[in-house]
């Protein structure tokens, strides 16, 4: 596989090097056929009638043209000017640039800016050149064709002056909107120019003016105060803010001088010398309250300005004026704290890329639609008749029984109706819910079901069978756009709902579903809709099935694809159990591929097996350490109680211990049963099968062990189905999916190419395996088999759990190693819970008979 992607990458340099000599090529074609188009316009304006009578005669030797570019540039010309757009072709050659620029990659122009001006301009220019010129003299050539026609037909139309109309009503409508050409701003705009004129005005000015500036505006501020007026002045720039202290300054020092009346002046926290110096408030309030009587300004003037002290510290004459502090901002770097791991990982994927699980089959084609059958149209026919005449019986029936109904609804689905009625105030729901036999007696129908009330709503629901039921084809809902846009992890397509959509779940989301039905109402059509919808849409990469089928003949089907998609265990021959004894211990097996995953997830900090093969796939998890790419595994059993009538406890335990742990690490079950009694369907399976699938069943019993509700046994069958996932109970119609179509799909995805084997499950070696011993032979003994042999004749105690702790061995060696010891006549038999019996009395005798097995 590495060597695969090594020339992968060798491979890329040359092919982006060869891209980017076609895109240079391409790119300045582009942009000389511009230049040749440009000059060929600009010799046609010059020369366009000699050129025009010219432009038929390419091949004409004996005619001489006058275009830069000879007959070509006359062929041209006429073309794109003289018979089309005028001089707004210029524009064209304008694109061809354009898109040569882009080619090679050059941000000279915002391409969908630049179309859309030029697209307004080559519609709009020849019209109105067109209405200017009226095709007298060089006219035509200027409009074209075009506009000259698209303008006398204007003109025709709505007249001269509904045309011109026209003509500058667009065009200043492109001019207001572009350039935003509206009168606030035009006003505003106006005003900055005004105010950064005036403001290098003032900043040319000596000094002295400035003086002279604020002396003017503390006289007009001393008069407002003799006049007793509050002052408020909008400080909006630093200078300004300045002239302020200083009319402040000079207020408190003609006080001091004068020795008239007092000047309070009120500062708020927040306008502090830190604030001034930041500059963080654009604007500040200084409100200024004098209570000073009688104040000649002259007197003011008369103290010099530099020895003016103000009262405010923030101003102080140590502080520099706001416009020479350098206001300097810094923004702090975002630190990304990247772990040596993590570094290591990003070097792996900018020099190897993500690690992508597919490349062992990385040709492998996903089976198409066309393997299914399609059963022709599956649109629902309204019957009418049928629909007001049920709808009549009904109304009739609950009236005969005093019960009023406000109003009802029908909703058509494939294959029953749903009549929703909205009973009269003061009926009682339960007196309606008792007339569902009555009721299935007055429709002459089978399967009358009734939802009362309907969960979300405030209505209850009475379904009825339809006389023709519609078929739904798994090629429909395959090829449905909710089934192919979907980004589930393992999506299950069931078939439709009674309002006739596709009804999907995710079985990672389920975690596990058990399945009852009745014998020939759908249930193994079921299990083929669900298995064809999963290889629909996961590669062999991604998902493995262990498949159970004590009836042999269900999943027969799908043995070719057991390179592809099925596991098993190492030592077995048939991909697809039947065996009651191998079903054991491929349960128990999985138990061990369970708490391996377990164990990974532990050791890569991860809670499921999304983010385990996420992080494998970003080559944070290194395979030297045991990690690798986790598939999903489906566990499908067929037929679960003759399971149970066989092994019993056997088969519960592990199943049950799959079904409350497994969903984490990617370990999912499909567990079907004809009939769900309690014996087969335990407490202990159920809690942990949240999602259920009935199919028809014979008792409301069966119903309620599978369902916890009746309802399952009014199915009318044939893929009639009620899905429970913990929530709500949805009537669905199973998908049909026939032998042949499994077979065209499992024959397509068994040609291709596939793995060396199936996907192997931890080996498991049962106790009763160890108890059968067969002919000891010396050459293949284990490596520890003498060190464990000491072990037991020191200890006296024949225990395959202490070899597993003294030798720090796992169960399947520290099992077969015990084999050996018994066949070689150390130990003794299986005695049950008791240890094995030691045959050998002290460690003499032992070394005795080693010496003698050695020989």
């Amino acid at each position: 596989m590495e060597k695969k992607s090594q020339k992968n990458r060798a491979a890329m340099p040359e092919t982006s090097k060869i891209l980017s000599k076609q895109r240079i090529f391409f790119g300045l074609t582009l942009i000389v056929f511009a230049g040749v188009l440009t000059l060929s316009f600009i010799s046609y304006l010059m020369n366009w009638k000699a050129d025009q009578s010219q432009a038929g005669t390419i091949l004409d030797k004996s005619i001489k043209s006058s275009n830069i570019f000879g007959k070509l540039g006359d062929w041209l010309g006429n073309l794109f000017i003289f018979e089309s757009i005028g001089v707004a072709s210029f524009i064209i050659a304008f694109l061809f640039v354009v898109f040569g620029t882009m080619i090679l990659k050059k941000k000279i122009f915002k391409p969908w800016m630049t179309f859309g001006h030029s697209l307004f301009f080559i519609c709009w220019l020849p019209i109105l050149l067109g209405a200017i010129t009226r095709g007298n003299g060089n006219g035509g050539v200027l409009s074209g064709v075009y506009g000259y026609q698209i303008m006398d037909s204007l003109s025709t139309i709505i007249g001269t002056v509904g045309l011109w109309v026209v003509l500058v009503v667009s065009i200043a409508l492109y001019f207001i909107l572009e350039f935003n050409l509206r009168p606030s701003s035009i006003k505003a705009k106006l005003n900055a120019i005004n105010e950064n004129t005036i403001g290098k005005v003032k900043s040319m000015m000596p000094n002295s003016d400035e003086n002279f500036d604020a002396d003017e505006e503390l006289e007009e501020e001393l008069h407002d105060e003799e006049q007793n007026v509050v002052v408020t002045e909008e400080v909006s720039t630093p200078k300004k803010r300045a002239e302020v202290v200083k009319k402040n300054t000079i207020i408190q020092d003609a006080q001091e001088t004068q020795s008239i009346g007092e000047v309070e002046t009120i500062v708020t926290p927040n306008q502090t010398s830190f604030e001034e110096d930041k500059e963080i408030t654009p604007t500040l309030n200084l409100t200024t309250t004098s209570t000073i009587p009688t104040i000649k300004p002259e007197d003011a003037f008369d103290a010099p300005v530099s020895n003016f002290s103000t009262s405010i510290s923030s101003f102080s004459s140590s502080t520099p004026e706001p416009d020479e502090i350098k206001f300097k901002v810094e923004v702090a770097p975002v630190i990304d704290i990247i772990d040596e791991a993590d570094k290591q990982s990003q070097d792996l994927v900018d020099k190897h890329g993500l690690y992508d699980h597919r490349l062992d089959l990385a040709k492998f084609q996903m089976p198409p639609i066309d393997l299914l059958k399609e059963y022709g149209n599956e649109e629902i026919s309204i019957n009418k008749e049928e629909l007001e005449e049920n709808k009549n019986k009904i109304v009739g029936l609950l009236k005969t029984f005093n019960v009023g109904i406000a109003e009802i609804k029908a909703t058509i689905g494939p294959t029953v109706t749903l009549y929703e009625i909205v009973p009269e105030a003061g009926i009682r729901v339960a007196s309606i819910k008792k007339l569902q036999d009555d009721i299935a007696l007055n429709l002459s129908a089978l399967g009358i079901r009734i939802i009362a009330p309907m969960p979300g709503k405030g209505t209850i629901g009475i379904e009825v069978p339809r006389k023709n039921p519609t078929m739904v084809s798994m090629r429909s809902v395959i090829a449905s756009q909710k089934f192919q846009n979907t980004d589930m992890d393992l999506p299950v397509v069931f078939g439709k709902t009674i309002s006739n959509e596709v009804f999907m779940a995710d079985l990672s989301k389920m975690p596990h579903l058990l399945m009852a039905g009745a014998t020939g109402q759908g249930k193994s059509v079921g299990i083929n809709a669900i298995l064809t919808s999963l290889l629909y849409k996961k590669h062999p990469s991604e998902l493995k099935f262990v498949m159970v089928d004590p009836k042999k003949v269900e999943l027969s089907l799908y043995s070719k694809i057991e390179r592809h998609y099925l596991a098993k265990l190492p030592d077995s021959d048939d991909a697809i159990i039947t065996d009651t004894n191998k079903v054991i211990n491929t349960l128990n097996s999985l138990c061990v591929e369970m708490d391996q995953r377990y164990d990974l997830l532990k050791n890569a900090f991860c809670k499921n097996l999304k983010e385990y093969n996420k992080k494998f796939t970003e080559r944070k998890l290194n395979p030297e350490n045991g990690h690798r790419y986790l598939p999903y595994i489906v566990l499908v059993v067929d037929e679960f109680a003759d399971l149970i009538m066989t092994a019993g406890k056997e088969v519960e335990l592990p199943i049950a211990r799959l079904a409350q742990l497994a969903r984490a690490v990617g370990i999912h079950l499909i567990v079907a049963t004809q009939r769900p009694s309690v014996n087969v369907i335990t407490g202990m399976i159920k809690a942990n099968f949240p999602a259920r699938a009935a199919f028809r069943v014979i008792s409301s019993v069966d119903s309620r062990t599978i369902l916890d509700s009746t309802g399952a046994d009014q199915l009318i069958g044939k893929g009639d189905m009620l899905y429970f996932n913990g929530n709500e109970i949805l009537r669905l119609q199973c998908a049909f999916v026939d032998t042949p179509e499994v077979e065209r799909l499992a024959e397509f995805i068994g040609e291709q190419k596939g793995y060396a084997s199936a996907f192997l499950l931890p080996e498991y070696v049962s106790e009763e395996a160890t108890s059968t011993v067969g002919a000891f032979d010396p050459n293949e003994k284990d490596a520890l088999f003498e060190e464990a042999a000491r072990i037991i004749v020191s200890t006296q105690q024949g225990s395959t759990s202490m070899l597993q702790r003294q030798l720090k061995l796992g169960y399947n060696r520290a099992g077969r190693i015990m084999d050996q010891l018994e066949a070689s006549g150390i130990v003794g038999g299986f005695n049950g819970a008791k240890a094995r019996e030691v045959l050998i009395s002290d460690l003499y005798s032992l070394e005795q008979f080693l010496e003698d097995l050695r020989n």
